[in-house]
């Protein structure tokens, strides 16, 4: 390990601890609508966790659960979780494998890189009859002589340990040697109590300084840390038989001798224990704390971005850096804002101010501010996202100007419009066109005179030579020899 614990950081008290609260599930339960009680998987890892509690309670469905990098030293309250299948654990302070019985359904356990010394703790998982894979790798516990052996032996229903699958030989050879490995295992783990039991007194005796040197180097702490020392104390911290300094050569001063004394702190060995690495943590977070408040104006504090001057004026903003188009729509007197907004981001984390004259929308935290062309009506803005890109649409109604009517011109044939024909049309759909008769023309029928009468002939039936001629043949003359015959019927 590389953590030490000289000189003692001031640590967080009890209510300064981050505890795993209502707020902090919902804000890790963007991918179910914010909706704890129906979630089923859940990431609480980086949150310097130092108890599980509330979890069982509110997500009784969850299936998967990662707690890993956290500072828990306890397996508690997640034995109502019947659901749960995959519990991660990796880099915490536990010691002790227990409070797992209640998991029903797990089927993997991650404790890769804890304290496990118990190695004979592990039998409590004998009731997770699911169980397929555990990881103990980086344990104390896992540098025992018949480490392997003895997991395998105990726990038959598991298939893979510390990421490599167990044969069969391999586990009938450790059942067979089972009483031989739990008879080693219980030795090595008395003597890793004995260790573990110096150590913590050693933890003890450091923490609680018993010269005016540790006691001086505490006061320079919580002086560093603390934005209301007065001249007088820092004065006294750094040299108390001097005369007072001026002030920069005091801040020099104090400086150097916090450099040294953040130099010592990681640079001093120590044994990796749970204590070594809390007080790590708490070394961390006061040194960033200190800073924090004592970021003047030689410091390196982040300015607060301006976004309305003194003089009233509006300034155009893009602190997330994201693509966008301004477009004014005369037809329907509105402004269109198309802001680019990341697809995968969850809608409650955006924040739209519409203002008659500028538009600000805040994308987690980071303000984008835009100077509108024309003075907009913010109570009839609407504002919508496209579920397929993610884009924000934003659609500005102007305060000023009417909506333009679209006039619909039909083209003629030839493909050219024709005014004179349009005006034409217009006038004929305006009036109603009747159908007149011409009054000569009406008169009453004369049903006598449908079928003609057939005109009596005198002279008797038709000689041939006027058939000849009804057909269009002229007549030859006929020879003296020739005797028409009446009897003799006509030739057609």
């Amino acid at each position: 390990g590389q953590n030490c614990q000289v000189p003692r950081a001031p640590g967080r008290t009890k209510e300064e601890r981050l505890h795993v609260t209502e707020d902090l599930i919902r804000r890790r339960a963007e991918h179910n609508n914010c909706e704890i009680f129906t979630l089923e998987e859940v990431s609480l890892h980086q949150q310097d966790i130092e108890r599980i509690e509330h979890i069982d309670k509110w997500c009784r469905d969850l299936k998967i659960l990662y707690l890993q990098n956290n500072l828990i030293p306890k397996i508690e309250n997640v034995g109502r979780l019947k659901n749960l299948e995959y519990l991660n654990l990796a880099l915490n302070n536990i010691e002790v494998i227990e409070n797992l019985e209640g998991c029903e359904s797990l089927q993997k356990l991650d404790l890769t890189v804890n304290f496990v010394g118990l190695l004979s703790s592990v039998e409590s998982l004998k009731h997770n009859v699911h169980l397929r894979e555990l990881y103990l790798v980086g344990n104390p516990c896992s540098e025992f002589q018949g480490y392997r052996q003895y997991v395998v032996a105990c726990l038959p229903q598991l298939k893979w340990l510390d990421g490599t699958a167990i044969r069969r030989a391999e586990r009938i050879q450790a059942l067979q040697d089972l009483d031989d490995l739990r008879r080693r295992v219980l030795q090595q783990e008395a003597e890793y109590s004995k260790k573990r039991e110096k150590q913590k007194r050693a933890g003890l005796k450091e923490a609680t300084p018993s010269n005016p040197q540790n006691l001086d180097h505490e006061h320079l702490c919580r002086n560093l840390s603390t934005s209301e020392n007065t001249e007088e104390d820092s004065n006294q911290v750094l040299n108390s038989t001097t005369k007072p300094l001026s002030n920069q050569s005091q801040n020099q001063d104090v400086n150097s001798y916090s450099k040294d004394q953040e130099r010592e702190f990681w640079e001093t060995p120590c044994a990796f224990t749970p204590e070594s690495r809390l007080e790590a943590h708490h070394h961390l977070e006061e040194t960033r704390r200190a800073k924090e408040r004592q970021s003047g104006p030689n410091g390196k504090a982040k300015t607060p971005r301006t976004l309305i001057t003194a003089e009233g004026k509006v300034l155009n903003v893009n602190e997330p850096k994201l693509d966008f188009h301004l477009t004014d729509d005369e037809d329907n007197n509105c402004m269109l804002l198309d802001l680019h907004v990341y697809r995968h981001l969850d809608t409650s984390l955006l924040d739209v101010d519409v203002q008659p004259t500028y538009v600000r929308v805040s994308v987690k935290g980071k303000v984008f501010q835009l100077v509108l062309d024309a003075e907009v009506k913010p109570d009839s803005s609407t504002a919508q996202r496209s579920q397929t890109t993610g884009h924000l649409l934003l659609t500005m109604p102007k305060a000023h100007g009417e909506i333009k009517i679209k006039k619909t011109i039909h083209k003629s044939s030839t493909g050219k419009s024709s005014n004179s024909s349009m005006e034409e049309k217009a006038r004929v759909n305006s009036t109603h066109e009747r159908l007149e008769v011409d009054p000569t023309k009406c008169s009453s029928v004369d049903l006598a005179n449908i079928v003609p009468k057939e005109q009596q002939t005198t002279h008797g039936p038709l000689q041939f030579s006027h058939r000849l001629q009804f057909c269009g043949i002229q007549e030859k003359p006929l020879s003296k020899e020739f005797v028409d015959d009446p009897e003799v019927p006509l030739l057609i």
